[in-house]
């Protein structure tokens, strides 16, 4: 069995959470790509006078150390942000088990080594339950035969496109996965140039 991921899961019961929920575009000014998890939901994470939110799911102790974040409907919608994914990573996670994804942050996590799979909403719902009945509720991802699975809860196969598949088993971002071609690329230009040596 080949596992991408184990990890415990940690339940955001929230749809449509936006790039600005998961990075305030106040933390958008480092030129560093490091430094995102302190900022990851912090509206969320912190009160106004700073203070941590006791109120917030993930500030619980139980879900300290979380790698497999399970949430609802359209995470990730709005701007475009890269820093999300960096946030979200550099946070601790590593999947992200939703309904649906907006297009540009999923492609972000797949070029971040992170595993963005869709479920539909009636799985959710019942990971959900496991997880309010459950005092922790930890998985593994079979990335390879694409299956979800752990003790408590039946095996759950879910679907991904062959390529981003490869690209996170090869642990290759899409800059990578075109350094492979180099040899190919080079013998087209030199094979090019001698075609057309007037240009």
């Amino acid at each position: 069995m080949a596992i991408f991921h184990s990890g415990l899961v940690a339940p955001l019961d929230k749809n449509n959470v936006d790039t600005d929920q998961i990075i305030p575009k106040q933390f958008l000014t480092s030129t560093s790509r490091d430094g995102f998890d302190k900022a990851l939901f912090y509206d969320w994470r912190y009160l106004d006078n700073g203070e941590v939110n006791p109120d917030f799911i993930l500030n619980e102790q139980k879900y300290q150390g979380a790698s497999i974040l399970l949430t609802r409907d359209n995470f990730g919608c709005g701007s475009s942000r890269e820093h999300a994914p960096w946030a979200l990573k550099q946070y601790g996670f590593t999947v992200i088990l939703a309904q649906s994804f907006a297009d540009i942050f999923f492609n972000n996590c797949m070029n971040n080594q992170m595993l963005a799979i869709a479920l539909p909403a009636a799985t959710l719902d019942v990971l959900f339950d496991v997880a309010a009945s459950h005092e922790q509720v930890n998985a593994q991802i079979d990335l390879e035969n694409q299956v979800i699975r752990s003790e408590q809860f039946a095996d759950i196969h879910f679907e991904i496109r062959a390529d981003i598949k490869q690209r996170l088993l090869s642990g290759l971002d899409f800059i990578g996965v075109t350094e492979t071609m180099n040899q190919d690329i080079d013998a087209f230009e030199a094979n090019l140039a001698s075609q057309r040596a007037w240009q």
